[in-house]
């Protein structure tokens, strides 16, 4: 009789520790001190083909094709992020979620669903969570639980350990992979063309926009589509905590803060970024979001010349956002008067954006509104365009988009810098989100 295959378990178990060890024996064969110097090209061929000499040696439980698949793996294990080397891959995923070495959870067209990739266990997962950590310089264990990182790609991780996390590590990775036009959110019906062409007019007529939404409503998607139209010649310096801005002008100057060290030393936050860009004649400056006191320092920004600059925050509506930015400014330190506050923000601030993710994943502008002052109190705020949800059909929320009628103060600016928008624009309408 032939040889008996090992059962799955049995096959599965000696697979992954033939894995590890030949992972173990790559890291301590290759010459560590060679490798700062090695093209990286080179540095991959070398680590296949000591690799592929190692499953050669494999035991008889591997076959051809299971050896070819074992050097693959093999080098995800070393360069990538192990199993979840395919979902990256993947231009249709925007989220990955690790709730455990065997959940793992992806967004997928706005929508999450399990998916059938694993780890082999919490120590298997830890691994790959501590050498992206090391790669950004960080660590990630029981001292540094909690891991908020960016790869080479420009994705945002985010993980949280033992202790923190009771049932083991947890890994979260924001995807950031394509970067949409305005002319592709009118596509997936983000907005009509009418929204996208008063944004554009606000941007370049250097109108200041705040843009306001919850979790994964595609307030960062929004901010890069509508950078596109920011003319060429101008300098523009973007702070964020992590960096997910991608503008397409020549005259960058991209900053991200620092989290301190071991030592709890060597941070760097974003109002000291703030303060130091204006040093650097920007002529506009784009905070990726306001979450504290850099708010002061952004307003007082756009209050001082700096006229056009673009920021978002978390909100889930429009009043929400401003009482937001009111505390943000609090936490700076002054103790500035709740009207003079107000009155800055109003004097700062011109177009305020609202986004929402809707049942079903669809990301929408749902309002879009002119802060006109602070009379009547707290804030005088009046909606140009909006999104009504009238239900939901197959498990999608769906709706209309309108106009509310009201011409914009704005116009005015737009024609003194020759921007002209018809005025059928602004009648009161309706347009059908289907």
């Amino acid at each position: 009789m032939g040889q008996t295959r090992p059962t799955s378990d049995t096959f599965h178990t000696r697979y992954h520790r033939l894995k590890t060890e030949i992972h173990k024996r790559i890291v301590e064969t290759i010459d560590l001190s060679k490798l700062n110097r090695w093209e990286p090209q080179r540095l991959r061929r070398e680590v296949r083909h000591l690799a592929t000499q190692l499953c050669a040696n494999a035991p008889e439980l591997l076959n051809e094709l299971e050896r070819e698949q074992l050097v693959e793996e093999v080098m995800s294990e070393v360069f990538g992020l192990g199993p979840l080397d395919p979902l990256m891959s993947d231009p249709a995923i925007t989220d990955i979620l690790v709730n455990g070495p065997h959940t793992v959870y992806v967004e997928r067209h706005g929508r999450l669903e399990l998916t059938d990739v694993r780890f082999y266990d919490n120590a298997h997962l830890l691994q790959i969570i501590q050498r992206v950590a090391a790669r950004v310089g960080r660590r990630a264990d029981e001292m540094s639980p909690m891991l908020d990182a960016r790869l080479e790609d420009g994705s945002r991780v985010n993980a949280i350990l033992p202790p923190l996390a009771l049932n083991g590590p947890v890994l979260s990775i924001r995807r950031f992979g394509v970067r949409l036009s305005g002319e592709d959110l009118i596509d997936n019906r983000t907005m009509p063309e009418e929204f996208l062409r008063l944004l554009q007019a606000a941007v370049e007529a250097r109108v200041s926009i705040l843009i306001s939404g919850g979790t994964g409503s595609g307030k960062t998607t929004l901010l890069n589509a509508l950078s596109q139209f920011i003319p060429p010649e101008e300098r523009l310096i973007t702070i964020e905590d992590a960096a997910e801005l991608k503008l397409r002008q020549p005259h960058v100057v991209s900053l991200e803060t620092k989290t301190a060290n071991v030592e709890g030393t060597g941070e760097i936050r974003q109002r000291e970024l703030v303060r130091n860009a204006l040093r650097m004649r920007p002529d506009r400056i784009i905070v990726g979001e306001v979450r504290g006191g850099e708010a002061l320092d952004m307003l007082q920004a756009m209050n001082t010349g700096h006229e056009g600059s673009l920021t978002t925050i978390h909100a889930n509506d429009t009043d929400d956002a401003l009482t937001r930015l009111e505390m943000m400014v609090m936490l700076a330190g002054f103790e500035l008067p709740v009207p003079v506050i107000r009155h800055y923000i109003a004097t700062a601030i011109t177009l305020v954006v609202q986004l929402a993710r809707l049942k079903g994943g669809m990301r929408k502008v749902v309002r879009i509104s002119e802060l006109l002052g602070t009379d009547p109190p707290p804030y005088h705020v009046k909606d140009i365009y909006g999104y009504r949800q009238l239900g939901v059909r197959d498990g999608r929320a769906f709706g209309e988009f309108y106009a509310t009628g009201y011409r914009p103060r704005v116009l005015e600016k737009f024609q003194a810098m020759g921007i002209e928008l018809p005025d059928d624009m602004f009648r009161e309408r309706v347009w059908k989100d289907e």
